[in-house]
């Protein structure tokens, strides 16, 4: 089995137009799986080919792939309840200040629903240990709960949540194989040279909020290789992810356009106008992707640096990533001989 020719030609294309590296990695329920490499993992100052076991900086994918599925996890063991309010696990959230954002909940965090702005420059605000207090005593002006509002505070709120949930720091968690956050920076994809920070940025995480919170925060600061994030779409995909329960439970649409993990296919999705209404997926700000169609039997994940050197480029990342995810549906052969446009795969 190889890549269509038309996914892959569209690839060679970003490349020679700008785009430094891809990797393209697509997995069906027929147990077929197609990767493809190109490109450069670094520009500069030493140029460096893409290798298909190098590190990529996954920023946002963190959220499903790492906080959100620990929440999920730790409600498996009955640690948490997903409608639990934030200030049974942060007591000292928002002390004092009559604030409504301690009664709103883990569920709520989760689907950007809890009424928090989407992102503030905590990077600014001093070192680790001041941010990490700040957080939660600053006077967040929230809007009423229901709006998605695709919020990184959320999430860095929740991974505050498990710290406390586990008694340990995010780095301590346990990662599935393929995932890491001290990557060797031999190893990994190149992101963006920092006018922060002053460098060019490999192996350590490019946003610069958990940048600030020691390359680690709820939102931000997975790193992982293309088997690693195949992986888990093709668990996604087949089920196993999780217990059935809470798989169920992160998949299935909650509030319009979300689940409780990931987008859902919409008019504009990043996973293409082909996609049927069950797909679901997630992006990362430096390039990556995860993307997961049930019914099609099929899963995908394309990572790329398109942050590398900077992120004021001409690279339109969005219609690529709908090209890919479109000629893919188009082009894959059934995934079981059974499997119908439109039915569910069973999983």
């Amino acid at each position: 089995m190889q890549l269509p020719e038309r996914t892959a030609g569209l690839l060679r294309q970003a490349v020679t137009g700008g785009l430094p590296g891809a990797a393209l990695g697509v997995v069906d329920l027929a147990g077929r799986k197609v990767t493809f490499v190109h490109g450069q993992a670094t520009l500069g100052p030493e140029a460096a080919a893409l290798e298909e076991d190098m590190w990529w900086d996954l920023a946002s994918l963190t959220k499903p792939l790492f906080t959100a599925r620990q929440v999920l996890l730790a409600t498996e063991e009955g640690r948490l309840d997903l409608d639990d309010p934030l200030s049974l696990f942060l007591p000292d959230l928002a002390w004092m200040q009559g604030s409504a954002l301690p009664a709103r909940t883990l569920r709520q965090l989760l689907t950007h629903t809890a009424g928090l702005p989407a992102w503030t420059p905590l990077y600014t605000w001093g070192d680790a240990a001041t941010i990490r207090a700040r957080l939660l005593q600053e006077p967040w002006s929230l809007s009423a709960p229901g709006e998605v509002v695709y919020s990184d505070l959320g999430y860095l709120l929740l991974g505050r949540v498990l710290e406390r949930v586990y008694g340990q720091p995010l780095r301590a968690f346990a990662l599935p194989p393929g995932f890491t956050f001290s990557p060797k920076p031999e190893r990994s994809v190149a992101t963006e040279h920092c006018r922060w920070r002053e460098r060019v940025l490999r192996g350590e995480t490019h946003d610069e909020n958990a940048g600030a919170l020691g390359n680690v925060a709820g939102h931000a600061g997975l790193f992982g290789t293309l088997a690693g994030v195949l992986a888990q779409a093709e668990a996604l995909l087949r089920g196993g992810w999780l217990s059935a329960a809470a798989q169920d439970a992160a998949t299935r649409p909650f509030v319009p356009g979300r689940t409780l993990a990931f987008v859902q296919a919409q008019p504009g999705w990043s996973g293409g106008s082909l996609a049927s209404p069950g797909a679901f997926g997630h992006t990362g700000f430096t390039g990556t992707g995860l993307w997961v169609d049930p019914s099609r039997g099929l899963a995908w994940v394309l990572l790329t640096n398109r942050v590398h050197p900077s992120r004021h480029t001409s690279i339109d990342i969005q219609a690529l990533r709908r090209a890919v995810g479109n000629t893919l549906l188009a082009s894959w052969p059934a995934a079981t001989a059974g499997l119908m446009p439109g039915a569910g795969a069973a999983g």
